[in-house]
């Protein structure tokens, strides 16, 4: 009997065209989307400046359709997993992970006894972006502690996989509204804050930021540049005097012009991590 056979195309994107590349990737039927870099838990094929996109697909043509569109920009490499031993086998690459002081994540598959202080989060790997693998996600769930005030309602904007909103509950956050463009991540993070028993806090959307008109102590946004930077007024809009404003997913080539798109706004302080920057902000109060 023929083992069955399941189509991945490999791209290799410069760090910067990682979320352009994954929207493209499911456009053109992609199921899922694993990411390896230098950052992940996952083996890497990739340079210190590249990031290798592993997309499955439902068959060779699918695969192959998606592989002709982006050839012509990205070198796509067309592979195959020979039958069902790799289902589970990903998941011993996916170990409990400490982020920052207090912040443990947590596939749901690995035990872990927690510490006395720590938070944990139980995130399985899926097709929403924040595992907390990635320093992104890192540099602002780390920034966390400290921050969040008992009862405060905060924004997440660009949720993803609601890492960050899950974080700002575990906190004390009475409410987050986490918002995000994907409906895949909208729904991921309805799952997640299930998962980590804090549904009933968490609010998630796909309302754009502009519609909201609540202002909030702590604005969360773990995005990128090309985008937090067109969107500083708006960003900066929903945020209470005295407030806060987190920003991640950001290069360090991106910092002189986040600091001048956000500069009615003070800096508390610049985080980094590699080639990966995060801004904490406060607007005055």
């Amino acid at each position: 009997m023929t083992e069955p056979r399941y189509p991945y195309l490999h791209v290799a994107v410069a760090l910067e065209e990682v979320e352009l590349v994954s929207s493209l990737l499911f456009d053109l039927g992609a199921l899922g989307i694993e990411e390896r870099d230098a950052s992940t838990l996952l083996k890497s094929q990739a340079g210190e400046d590249t990031t290798t996109l592993v997309a499955s697909f439902e068959d060779d043509a699918a695969a192959g359709a998606a592989q002709a569109e982006l050839s012509g920009q990205w070198r796509a490499q067309l592979e195959h997993v020979v039958g069902d031993a790799w289902r589970d086998g990903w998941k011993a690459y996916f170990k409990p992970l400490r982020v920052g002081e207090r912040f443990v994540v947590r596939p749901s598959w690995e035990p872990y006894t927690a510490q006395p202080n720590d938070l944990v989060i139980t995130l399985d790997p899926g097709q929403a972006f924040g595992t907390g693998t990635h320093e992104t996600t890192q540099l602002l769930l780390g920034a966390l502690s400290g921050h969040v005030e008992p009862g405060a309602r905060v924004l997440d904007v660009g949720t993803g996989s609601g890492i960050l909103a899950i974080g700002a509950c575990l906190l004390g956050a009475s409410h987050v509204t986490a918002i995000d463009v994907d409906p895949l991540a909208v729904s991921a993070t309805q799952e997640n804050a299930a998962a980590n028993g804090v549904s009933d806090r968490i609010a998630a959307s796909d309302t754009d930021v502009a519609q909201i008109n609540e202002r909030f102590p702590l604005v969360l946004a773990n995005i990128e540049a090309r985008v937090l930077v067109p969107m500083a007024s708006v960003l900066s809009e929903r945020v209470a005097d005295g407030g806060k404003l987190f920003l991640s997913g950001l290069l360090a080539p991106d910092m002189e012009r986040m600091l001048a798109a956000y500069a009615h706004m003070r800096v508390l302080s610049q985080l980094e991590a590699g080639d990966w920057r995060a801004l904490l902000l406060e607007r005055a109060g």
